[in-house]
């Protein structure tokens, strides 16, 4: 069978869920038995949004290869629970930068480069290499909306892969709003007729519509899109708010996207075996306990910043039949005066990563409070590395503990860069990113909770824990629970005299999935509801 497209855009107003519509899809035809690889095409120049603050663009997605992606990709593989590599985010500026290095060795011989053909094959490229890879299907979302200027280039790329592909082959799905009037709740498809009409006219013809709605579109309603919009009535989805995100496959499901996507491309594949994913959403959606964390961090006034953190815990939750309610705290405004006051009706506290020296006093504040108050405490990345600092002035007695990313003037600098990465003069070059492997000790609770010693995860981080003030703080009590296997870096920390306290190096939540959470998460969350409970 050859490789079938399917292509998402999205019209009307942006933030529809596009990606949560991709990843529905994709779980579906893997319940079918299909190999499914999704992707993200974003507008914006930035090559990657490794650089960007979270503030614009929410999270930093690390995948196992080492790219730094669109928080969608999060979606994609939480969903399809398939990992997927820098080939699957691709941005403008990624495209364009490819185009014009190529131009300078000289690769068009001399051509005047332009949009169409140079740019526009540089988007397909990537779109074919992951058919390259053995892939049943590949879903590419189209970010932004129809009608912005800057995704004109991928959407007239997307319409020469389907005149280029056989008939059949292809299937383009729309995502738009359906607009409901206030006051008196009427249902209006003109918006949608207009976003389908932009694409007609750059020669697409949408073939499926999923339709954003608060209230279920009438039958009335389904056929007049239906007739306006070239497609069959069955054809017209409605994508109604779902009570929980993991919802929505089933939704679809009942909707007959995935059966509608098969029938125009023409597989041939069983049902959709759905039975352990809507088991795992009756099990979130019937839980009982309760329980509070707070997460400690400097972005928390954009959630999205936390994305893939405030989903792993969610998984926890479910795992643990509780619901997880998470309390935002700024570090920047949390000090020794009113962390009593802003922590003492949480469960948990949890602190993430992070870039550059603001808040991280008030982060220090908070995994104090947690380490003497006996609350279950979690660190990741900056997380982490705020533990040792904090345990390092406190317990072993280093007033001035500090990490040299932040201080030059310490005299004991417990987080710096290695002596490989110190001259390293491009500042980007000494970040680990990607997959590494780690070793975890006998007798910790890491490996208790991992069940296997040697484990890998994904890293997004230029400083570690420096090695020579190893002695000093396991002499006072914190275990290196996890190292790199030759031993040089260490990836985890623990306090064993503790109910639960857990630094990690890497980024735990990247592989958390809702239906199998990440055992990190569980373990916390655990704690934490016992914590609650006692």
């Amino acid at each position: 069978m050859s490789t079938k497209y399917i292509f998402v855009t999205g019209g009307v107003v942006s933030g529809l869920g596009k990606g949560i519509c991709g990843a529905s899809l994709g779980r579906l035809l893997k319940q079918r038995g299909l190999k499914v690889r999704n992707q993200k095409f974003d507008p914006y120049f930035n090559v990657d949004p490794g650089t960007m603050s979270p503030y614009q663009h929410g999270e930093v997605y690390v995948t196992e290869d080492g790219a730094e992606t669109d928080l969608d990709l999060g979606h994609y593989e939480r969903f399809v629970d398939e990992d997927l590599n820098g080939n699957c985010s691709v941005s403008s500026g990624k495209i364009y930068w490819n185009v014009l290095n190529r131009e300078r060795r000289g690769d068009y011989l001399g051509a005047t480069v332009q949009i169409i053909p140079h740019i526009t094959n540089e988007i397909k490229s990537r779109v074919y290499a992951l058919a390259e890879e053995g892939v049943d299907v590949v879903i590419s979302e189209i970010g932004g909306t129809v009608g912005d200027i800057e995704s004109q280039p991928f959407l007239e790329a997307i319409r020469q892969v389907a005149a280029e592909r056989p008939r059949g082959d292809v299937l383009f799905i729309h995502v738009p709003l359906i607009v409901e009037v206030p006051g008196s709740g009427e249902l209006k498809s003109k918006p949608t007729q207009h976003s389908v009409k932009e694409l007609l006219g750059l020669g697409i013809q949408p073939d499926i519509l999923v339709c954003r709605c608060d209230t279920p579109m009438t039958e009335d309603v389904r056929k007049k899109i239906a007739l306006f919009c070239n497609i069959e009535p069955d054809c017209v989805i409605q994508n109604t708010t779902a009570e929980t995100l993991y919802e929505v496959p089933l939704l679809m499901a009942k909707e007959g996207l995935d059966t509608v996507t098969c029938r125009k491309l023409g597989l041939l594949t069983h049902q959709p075996d759905l039975r352990e994913w809507s088991a795992m959403v009756q099990r979130a959606k019937k839980a009982h306990k309760k329980v509070q964390i707070a997460l400690v961090g400097k972005y928390v006034q954009l959630h999205d910043a936390y994305l893939s953190v405030v989903e792993s815990l969610s998984h926890a939750g479910t795992a643990n039949d509780a619901i997880v309610t998470i309390k935002w705290v700024d570090s920047e405004t949390l000090t020794p005066q009113n962390v009593d006051e802003q922590l003492a009706d949480c469960s948990g506290v949890l602190v993430p990563g992070g870039f550059g020296g603001r808040g991280i006093e008030g982060m220090v504040t908070a995994i104090r409070y947690a380490r003497e108050n006996k609350v279950p405490f979690f660190g990741i990345c900056l997380g982490m590395q705020m533990a040792v600092l904090e345990f390092s002035r406190n317990v072993v007695g280093f007033a001035d503990a500090h990490s040299a990313e932040f201080s030059e003037t310490t005299t004991h600098p417990v987080i710096a860069l290695m002596p490989d990465q110190i001259n390293v003069t491009e500042k980007g070059g000494t970040m680990r990113l990607g997959k590494y492997p780690c070793v975890l000790r006998q007798g910790s609770r890491s490996l208790e909770l991992y069940g296997e010693s040697e484990i890998s995860e994904r890293h997004r981080h230029r400083f570690e824990f420096n090695n020579d003030y190893r002695t000093a703080v396991e002499e006072k009590g914190m275990l290196l629970a996890g190292l790199s296997p030759n031993g040089n870096l260490v990836e985890v920390v623990e306090i064993p005299e503790h109910p639960w306290f857990v630094g990690a190096q890497y980024h735990p939540e990247f592989k958390s999935r809702p239906d199998h959470a990440h055992p990190l998460f569980y373990g916390f969350i655990k704690a934490s509801v016992e914590n609650m409970e006692g």
